[in-house]
């Protein structure tokens, strides 16, 4: 009761704060209070990379925090003199190795689990306990001390606008959110299409209602920061240890708990070489599996890496595979993208009935480096 007590003295004199919830948010089941919450403080609302979609068509709504930050929140949230972060560990990915935190910002951490908190962010009050019941305890002592909605704020006609503007990468221009100039890698003779083109006209023909699996690599930010969700179980962010190739594995599993939904990959054609006997088992089950490879001939993240080093990247790239005829072989219906106009009209018609995975080969341009990507390159 103390600490929530101190927490809810933090808010009051707060002019502008933050939510950030992650992966304990997510379990806690916390949406709804959490909602209330950043209600009765005048919160701006944003989630880790592994919650993405907890907030999804709530009003101030932010995103994601960390590397694949909108414009609008990487403006916004360095203004919040106070963070609640709930079931977040507030790592160097989540907070751009601190720089997501404003100067003195305080921050209230949230976590069922002790060692988590201050782990990243020293100094951070903590509050030990289930996000979801920690939410509702503040609430409830912000309504005794007679706080019942904040006007201000983060919660301005200014900021909506300016979510509005720049706080989707669908409303932004393809140019946004990469590297001007990076030509991090070679890859095959044909410069392919952009992946972030890719990925949005991906997001415009599937039905709202699906499953997001994430494997790691170069590819990682295009689905988190393009293909929506609408809600945080429908999103599986497969990276463990970074390390490529879980993805596959992962989205059969999520296609087998909810068969009545598609169910998207998101895989690189590195990841995917090293898990292509996954799809004999997707299959075998007739999954409604995507499998969106985005194929640069390449580990990309390797090379976008070391060739601005000056380094050989040779052992890092592969010749320009026919990955749709292997899936084929394993059973799978598949095409080759080289253009957008190869992806409409099939994806179109395999979405209105999808019996079988499909596995899209797209030919991505390989010159294309995240900024994400070279922003993990410098380090935290």
């Amino acid at each position: 009761a103390a600490d929530i007590g101190r927490a809810a003295t933090l808010i009051e004199g707060a002019e502008r704060v933050a939510i950030v919830a992650g992966r304990g948010a997510v379990l806690a089941g916390a949406r709804d209070v959490l909602e209330v919450l950043g209600e009765r403080c005048g919160a701006l609302l944003c989630t880790s990379a592994v919650a993405h979609g907890l907030f999804a068509g709530a009003e101030f709504d932010a995103g994601i925090s960390g590397g694949f930050v909108t414009p609008a929140l990487e403006q916004l949230l360095p203004q919040a003199d106070v963070v609640l972060a709930f079931g977040a560990t507030l790592n160097h990915w989540t907070t751009r190795g601190g720089r997501l935190l404003g100067d003195g910002a305080q921050v209230v951490q949230v976590d069922v689990d002790p060692r988590a908190i201050g782990a990243h962010v020293p100094g951070a009050m903590a509050v030990v306990g289930d996000a979801g019941a920690a939410a509702a305890d503040l609430v409830a002592e912000l309504d005794a001390r007679g706080v019942q909605r904040r006007d201000g704020g983060f919660r301005t006609a200014e900021v909506r606008e300016l979510l509005e503007r720049e706080g989707r990468w669908s409303a932004l221009g393809l140019d946004r959110g990469v590297v001007p100039g990076a030509g991090g890698g070679t890859g095959p003779s044909v410069a392919g299409v952009h992946p972030r083109a890719l990925t949005q006209a991906v997001d415009a023909a599937l039905p709202p209602e699906r499953t997001v699996v994430v494997d790691s690599g170069h590819l990682t930010g295009w689905p988190a920061m393009d293909l929506t969700v609408r809600d945080a179980r429908s999103w599986l962010f497969v990276n463990g240890f970074q390390a490529v190739g879980l993805g596959l594995g992962a989205a059969i599993g999520a296609a087998v708990a909810r068969p009545g939904r598609i169910t998207v990959a998101a895989v690189g054609d590195g990841g995917l070489f090293l898990a292509l006997p996954e799809l004999e088992t997707a299959a075998r089950l007739r999954l409604p599996l995507l499998v969106l490879v985005y194929d640069d001939a390449a580990y990309g993240a390797e090379v976008h890496h070391f060739t601005p080093q000056g380094r050989d990247v040779a052992l890092a790239q592969f010749p320009d595979t026919d990955l749709a005829a292997i899936a084929r072989g394993a059973g799978c219906d598949a095409l080759t993208i080289r253009t957008l106009d190869d992806l409409h009209a099939p994806l179109a018609a395999w979405a209105a009935a999808p019996e079988e995975p499909l596995v899209v080969d797209a030919k991505v341009d390989p010159t294309i480096c995240a900024a994400w990507l070279e922003d993990a390159f410098r380090g935290h």
